[in-house]
């Protein structure tokens, strides 16, 4: 093969192997946030039996793609890797000319969070890709690995399963990298305070019809219709108020609570549990106990979910807690924090800190927390 041949093969599968390891690696840091992405295709296709696959799937997608990445990057089995790449490659290509042209998603999410691309960018990336996809898998049988065949495996072995417990860990605790609006240091607070809509997109899981409402004019509290409808999207419109965050969190009366919980300039501690059903129960014990020793030592705390009002009623009968519990959409609190329960401490706007519910501080954890925090506040 002369030189310019080979350099392009190689020039071919470096450029291919880093994009795929970036998105693996960025959906991978947060395969929770790329399930509810498969969530929402299972949603748009009408495949609502897929739902409880979502999880398995993401954290699949995400180390096969990183995977596929580091054998390019190693030269490892190219007649296989190349293969793989051109297989996946078709199938992605396909299903963004398919989500280009029909819109069923907004987002496909092939870089998670880090970068943002429309439907029809995410279709011209792939076409722009696809040319050093076919140059490697046209000159597969010229790359030479300076490893053996079993060294190769080995390689390819410990890539995939040490990628893959990399994503387990950061589904177990929070994304080691946040891509999200809600990371710790950033301010939420609006410029001003002026008044805020949010309309709600819904769609009619027999009918595939779409609504949109005036958030809070819409039968949410109605377990028979929520359960006909499923959320698709959000839109706020501001006059006169920057509002990056999205959050609209209401009392059982509807009335707006945002700013006295995100706002305060004292420590405000928020549990988010954006589906209490679905939550973890350890999760949700770990939170409650958390939040009452907190509150004992005067210090404010919440919980933010989107379930309705009688399921929140018969938590608290159960939990046998009086805990206060405002509403808001569960879109944004999955982005606030990706666990289900978790919490967010907020201060004067800044998120100060976030946890998993895995990670929620107790003993003496908590309480060298709670001292730190009264010092900083006095």
């Amino acid at each position: 093969m002369g030189n310019w041949k080979k350099i392009l093969s190689n020039l071919s599968r470096i450029l291919t192997g880093l994009v795929f390891v970036f998105s693996g690696f960025v959906k991978g840091i947060d395969p929770l946030g790329t399930a509810y992405r498969l969530e929402d295709y299972f949603i748009a296709y009408g495949s609502m039996w897929a739902m409880p696959l979502a999880l398995g799937l993401a954290v699949a997608l995400c180390v096969i793609e990183f995977s596929i990445g580091a054998f390019l990057l190693l030269n490892l089995k190219m007649k296989y890797t190349s293969l793989a790449l051109l297989v996946i490659m078709v199938f992605f290509t396909l299903l963004t000319f398919y989500d280009a042209i029909y819109e069923p998603v907004s987002d496909c999410g092939c870089f998670g969070d880090a970068i943002t691309l429309t439907n029809w960018q995410t279709f011209y990336k792939n076409i722009v890709l696809m040319l050093p996809t076919l140059a490697v898998f046209f000159y597969r049988n010229s790359f030479r690995s300076p490893l053996g065949p079993a060294l190769q495996y080995i390689g390819m072995l410990a890539v995939t399963f040490g990628f893959a417990l990399f994503s387990v860990y950061n589904y177990n605790h929070l994304p080691i990298i946040d891509f999200m609006d809600w990371k710790v240091g950033k301010d939420m607070t609006p410029e001003t305070t002026a008044e805020t809509k949010v309309y709600l997109t819904y769609r009619n899981i027999a009918t595939g019809e779409t609504k949109e409402f005036l958030s809070p004019d819409y039968p949410w509290n109605d377990s028979v219709w929520m359960k006909s409808w499923s959320f698709v999207d959000q839109r706020t419109v501001s006059l006169g108020q920057k509002t990056d965050h999205g959050l609209l969190a209401e009392d059982e009366q509807g009335n707006d609570v945002t700013l006295s919980l995100i706002d305060s300039p004292e420590d405000v501690f928020i549990g988010i549990a954006y589906d209490l059903n679905d939550a973890s129960k350890a999760g949700l014990l770990k939170l409650i106990q958390f939040e009452e020793a907190v509150r004992a030592r005067g210090v404010e705390c919440a919980l933010l979910t989107s379930s309705l009002p009688e399921e929140v009623a018969a938590f608290k009968r159960k939990a046998g807690v009086d805990l206060p519990i405002y509403y808001a959409d569960p879109i944004v609190l999955k982005t606030m924090v990706r666990a289900n329960p978790g919490l967010v401490l907020f201060h004067s706007g800044v998120i100060v800190d976030k946890w998993h519910y895995r990670d929620i501080p107790e003993g003496k954890q908590l309480k060298a927390l709670l001292d730190s925090r009264s010092h900083k506040t006095d």
